[in-house]
């Protein structure tokens, strides 16, 4: 597939008029009864044009209340704990799909995508909130693909646990740029 049809943008696309972020809460376990076509927290178009990240209208992050840097212990510090709150794909597929259009993508295949969490289970993102889910492309966007994100969001889980970096300072840092996120909290 051509990376023209990939990354095509979406006509009547939002803009974003403020640089602000808004990191709402979510519930940890809690899922909607139905996933309509406009989720809770995502608007009805969604922009392409801030790629490789989500666009922060529809995916702003949400925090599991769960984890706080008091409970890091106990939870995302925890070998195989992510397991434990990760969603199916029974319900994640089909959030995907309605995302997918959402944000206007020529290429509609799911594969293309990771359904994946914008401020990650391995730093205490809410698993289910469709404002903390968006289908990130595999392929590169700018340069940075969804494996360059799972680098980074390990990197920053091993210095939350190694008590390097707090665990808000991380969770700003991913969920304002994930690009950036390292730099912003002084790793490389």
């Amino acid at each position: 597939m051509s990376a023209i049809r990939r990354i095509a943008p979406t006509l009547g696309a939002f803009t974003l008029a403020s640089g602000a972020l808004f990191l709402g809460t979510g519930s940890a376990h809690a899922a909607p009864a139905v996933v309509s076509a406009a989720p809770a927290g995502v608007t009805s178009s969604c922009s392409q044009s801030f790629l490789p990240l989500p666009d922060p209208v529809c995916q702003p992050g949400a925090y599991n209340p769960s984890v706080t840097q008091s409970t890091i212990g106990s939870t995302i510090c925890v070998s195989g704990w992510t397991s434990t709150v990760r969603p199916p794909t029974s319900y994640t597929n089909p959030l995907k799909v309605q995302q997918i259009a959402a944000y206007g993508y020529s290429d509609t295949s799911t594969a293309d995508y990771e359904e994946d969490h914008l401020v990650p289970l391995e730093l205490g993102g809410a698993p289910r909130d469709p404002k903390n889910l968006w289908p990130e492309p595999r392929y590169s966007t700018g340069g940075k693909t969804a494996g360059n994100k799972d680098t980074v969001e390990n990197k920053l889980k091993t210095a939350v646990c190694n008590h390097q970096v707090t665990l808000d300072a991380a969770r700003s840092a991913i969920a304002s740029d994930w690009t950036t996120a390292l730099a912003a909290v002084g790793l490389s």
